[in-house]
């Protein structure tokens, strides 16, 4: 089958059997019309005579024409998509996108705030209720390393003794935080602001102004806004201070293994890509501090 009556065919079913938008449509046309141009190029005129090299040998070209990894995977994945359909209608014997695998993105470092900059966005009084609940999220973040969706799980009754948290993690799985003398301070008043609250009854730790649990896009709205009545941060979001709690706790310890139960990582290899934050740390000490670091 010609190529692109094949792709017509394919888009058509798209339309008539699937029901996706024009929108849909219109982007695995355009993907596949990419495809089906670059192996014309390639002098293949029937999609039974596509094979897993062939397709290798799209995405080496692509990469070559610095086409971007998302736009790869995309299309790749629109080829794949395409690929069932022929399968299903006895083209293809098999899919032989499936058999190539999509590109690796690099993996990129978490941001992080130093520690002057988390002081100077914290440092600062609340003003009404809101502010005292918003300042003791925070501080509670940056304090135990917490994803989003823990800092909202959190209830009542998993504030423990002598300062420590019960956290319930990804795959519910728990672990038992300790938090500093200053989350401890903000956490003491808001609990008795909490009182007042709407809503105070319930087990959820943060509550919304109409008594329900804070919801997690409500945090990260606070925070963002918090941020830029500081003046100076633009572009805030939770994973920022977790990321930044990380990174200076690696800094002063050294103790990977430590870094790695306090996030709640299961596996210390999620937790290593933070040893390339504290080597940039200490290649700019030795920088800084080094006599023969710098040529003149």
């Amino acid at each position: 089958m010609a190529l692109q009556q094949a792709v017509d065919n394919f888009i058509n079913y798209l339309a008539g059997s699937r029901g996706y938008s024009l929108h849909t449509q219109s982007s695995y046309r355009r993907q596949l019309e990419l495809i089906s141009a670059a192996l014309a190029e390639q002098q293949l005129s029937e999609w039974k005579d596509l094979k897993p090299k062939t397709v290798e040998a799209l995405m080496i070209s692509w990469r070559r024409q610095q086409v971007g990894l998302p736009s790869i995977k995309q299309r790749l994945a629109a080829l794949r998509s395409f690929c069932d359909y022929l399968l299903q209608r006895h083209i293809l014997t098999s899919n032989p996108a499936r058999l190539v695998q999509a590109p690796k993105s690099a993996r990129t470092l978490p941001k992080n705030m130093d520690v002057d900059a988390v002081s100077y966005l914290l440092d600062e009084e609340p003003a009404d209720g809101m502010a005292l609940r918003d300042r003791c999220m925070f501080e509670l973040i940056y304090s135990c390393g917490l994803r989003l969706a823990e800092l909202v799980g959190l209830n009542i009754q998993d504030i423990g003794g002598s300062r420590e948290l019960r956290i319930t993690g990804k795959g519910g799985r728990t672990r038992i935080v300790p938090y500093g003398k200053e989350a401890a301070k903000w956490l003491k008043l808001w609990i008795k602001e909490r009182s007042n609250w709407p809503g105070a009854h319930l087990e959820a730790l943060f509550l919304s102004q109409h008594g329900r649990r804070l919801s997690p896009r409500s945090v990260q709205l606070r925070l963002k806004k918090w941020g830029l009545q500081r003046g100076v941060f633009d572009n805030l979001h939770p994973h920022k201070l977790r990321h930044s709690f990380a990174s200076h706790v690696l800094e002063s310890s050294g103790d990977l293994r430590a870094v790695q139960e306090l996030l709640g990582h299961a596996n210390l290899s999620t937790t290593q890509i933070y040893t390339h934050l504290d080597f940039q740390h200490l290649a700019k000490v030795y920088d800084n501090a080094h006599p023969r670091a710098k040529k003149k």
